[in-house]
């Protein structure tokens, strides 16, 4: 019996997919010694020793993550029109105003269009906002009926209702409580979010659909994947939101969560234009070190995505030692401007320590720049968030955005643009 058992491992161990046959590590007396690259030496070996020598240096590291990570996005050439689909000025009984706005991105023939829904507070003017993707379509995010639902392609859900990639009236409002609109647009704040399959369906389609599409270059090792197309897509948005008076362009604050966050770190690393950057537990190739192996890890992720980032990031699945960057260098990319960096204490999957110490490593660029970086070495107590230019929290609970978390990005916010005045 022993012998039949044995043989028929033999058959079965063979045909698991190797997602199937990774057991994450969550024993911190098992890491892996690593030692990290430092964000403020040079690859040839120099210190980086002021603000003009950082650019430099960070011109580097932009360029690594690009062709190593999150792939080279090639030069568009085509056009972007907006169009003011619809427009309510006494929204959520009397305290808003919305509109939604599709952006189409147009070259030749070919068009990707995507819905902008966008909540403002009522009687302001020129209002910060924030700026994020969605997961399901904008309707997940509100429960008012005239919100429109994306024609585009929507992951099968049986619990919102969507078959066929369809979404449907089932899922309206389904998402309110990780956007928590009617309390951001109280404090003063204004909040834009997407459907993220708008831009780029998040599947392996083999980059036939979604903004990949609109391109003419050819791809090879270094070609972008969906994680920089989303990011891409966020820069697109941010042309619209640089003609919309409502909405002050200079204080665009991106937040995303898990996947999303890893987009929103990218967009922020690629565009100076945002103000700022928020990282909601988006963990491996977001927030996440590399190369503490705890959680999910780069191979993991790769064999479970292969179309999120590009093909030479495969070479370091289980390679991590290996990697010339490692995440608290793209956190180190939105320096000088501010990041807030949140975990939770059951997401075990995006490793909160590792998220955490990218910020402590993070912070002596931001140091370099005269700036209060990071002031933490050690983990916080549950909600007790450490503020510098760089702040971080973790709360209870599991892989979710929160009231809490929204309330403690909305005081950051606060704080910085109070600050900037």
């Amino acid at each position: 019996m022993k012998n039949l058992t044995f043989f028929l491992l033999l058959l079965i161990i063979p045909c698991l997919s190797k997602a199937q046959q990774f057991v994450a590590n969550y024993d911190e007396s098992k890491m892996p010694a690593y030692t990290l690259p430092d964000p403020l030496v040079f690859n040839d070996g120099k210190a980086v020793v002021d603000k003009k020598g950082w650019e430099k240096r960070r011109a580097e590291i932009y360029s690594i993550f690009e062709k190593e990570v999150f792939g080279v996005v090639p030069q568009w050439k085509g056009k972007m029109k907006s169009t003011l689909v619809s427009q309510k000025t006494d929204a959520m009984g009397g305290l808003a105003k919305r509109k939604e706005v599709r952006i189409d991105l147009i070259n030749g023939e070919r068009k990707v269009s995507a819905m902008v829904l966008i909540y403002l507070p009522r009687n302001s003017k020129n209002a910060p906002i924030f700026l994020g993707y969605n997961f399901d379509g904008n309707h997940t995010t509100t429960n008012e009926s005239d919100v429109l639902l994306p024609e585009s392609w929507v992951a099968n859900n049986k619990a919102l209702g969507i078959t066929d990639n369809k979404a449907s009236e089932k899922s309206r409002g389904k998402s309110i409580t990780q956007w928590s609109i009617k309390e951001i647009v109280s404090r003063g704040f204004g909040v834009a979010t997407v459907y993220y399959g708008d831009i780029d369906p998040d599947f392996n389609d083999g980059f036939k659909n979604g903004v990949h599409a609109l391109f003419d270059a050819p791809r090879d090792s270094s070609s972008w994947g969906s994680v920089a197309a989303w990011a891409w897509g966020l820069s697109r948005i941010m042309d619209y939101i640089e003609t919309d008076k409502d909405i002050n362009a200079k204080k665009v604050i991106v937040i995303g969560h898990s996947r999303l966050g890893k987009a929103a770190l990218w967009a922020t690393a690629s565009d100076k234009r945002f103000a700022m950057s928020i990282s909601n537990n988006s963990g491996c190739s977001g927030a996440a070190l590399s190369r503490r192996i705890f959680g999910e890890t780069v191979g993991r992720i790769n064999n479970s995505f292969p179309h999120w980032f590009c093909d030479n990031y495969k070479k370091y699945n289980e390679n991590e030692n290996q990697m010339p960057v490692d995440q608290h260098e793209l956190l180190a990319l939105n320096a000088p401007r501010p990041l807030y960096v949140a975990s939770a204490e059951e997401d075990l999957w995006s490793d909160p320590k590792g998220e955490f110490l990218s910020c402590v490593y993070a912070s002596p660029v931001y140091e370099l720049l005269g700036l209060k970086g990071f002031p933490a070495k050690e983990m916080p107590a549950l909600n007790t968030p450490i503020i510098g230019r760089i702040a971080y929290h973790i709360r209870p609970g599991k892989h979710d955005v929160t009231l809490y978390d929204w309330e403690r990005y909305m005081d950051f916010a606060e704080k910085y643009f109070k600050s900037e005045k």
